[in-house]
This record gives C-alpha cells, structure tokens and sequence, in this order.
C-alpha cells in the first residue's frame, strides 16, 4: 500500500537493532521497548549497527508491512543514544533517506529583546 506519509506519525527508534528480526520481532520491540501501539498505523523505523540497513514497519488495515534500504556506501544518520523513541517529522524522513544528518542541525533560536 502506498501512504500519505504527511498524515501519519513516524516513531525511531535510536541506537542499534538486531536486523535479524522480520515484522514479528520489530512489531513485538515497538509494543515492549517503545512503548507504542504497533497497530496505529503509525511508520517505525530500525537500523543496524554499521548504520548501512534501514527497516521500516507499520499496520496496513488487515495486515503488518515492512521495508528495508540498505545501503551500498555510506551510513545512514542516526541517533546512538537509546534513552528515548523518537518522533520525526515527514520531511525529517525524507531527509534521513537522503543522508542528512538533521539530529546534529542547529536548533531555533527565540529572543524576547534586542537589547
């Protein structure tokens, strides 16, 4: 099924994960150590420790799907620090697939006075 990933949530889950495991074992992670309902239809992602295998696994109204990028050269950004899920953003998606690293982009800024 193709989805409008602007209307749904994306969850990451940091640090690595054993890429092992098929839609059974992830679903099961998102439920145990996310936290999350892995049939909100929601879009959770997994990647390896070499940072080089991407999956991906949601709920599709009667049924689990998953997809993998792995990549030939180069490492997919991606947070090492386990303590939380995070929540990304469409274009944040668009781009991790694409290599940028927006985890280490500079934050807002928010002055009240100039002087």
């Amino acid at each position: 099924m193709i989805f409008d990933i602007e209307n749904i949530s994306i969850y990451l889950r940091p640090g690595k994960t054993d890429m092992r495991k098929q839609i059974n074992g992830l679903s099961a992670l998102v439920e145990t150590e996310m936290s999350k309902d892995p049939f909100s239809g929601a879009l959770f992602l997994f990647c390896n420790r070499s940072r080089k295998l991407l999956k991906a696994v949601y709920w599709d109204k009667n049924g689990f799907c998953m997809w993998q990028k792995r990549l030939e050269k180069h490492r997919f950004p991606w947070p090492q620090s386990e303590d939380a899920v995070r929540n990304i953003t469409a274009e944040e998606l668009k781009m991790l697939l694409q290599g940028i690293d927006f985890f280490h982009a500079h934050s807002e800024l928010k002055y009240k006075n100039v002087v």
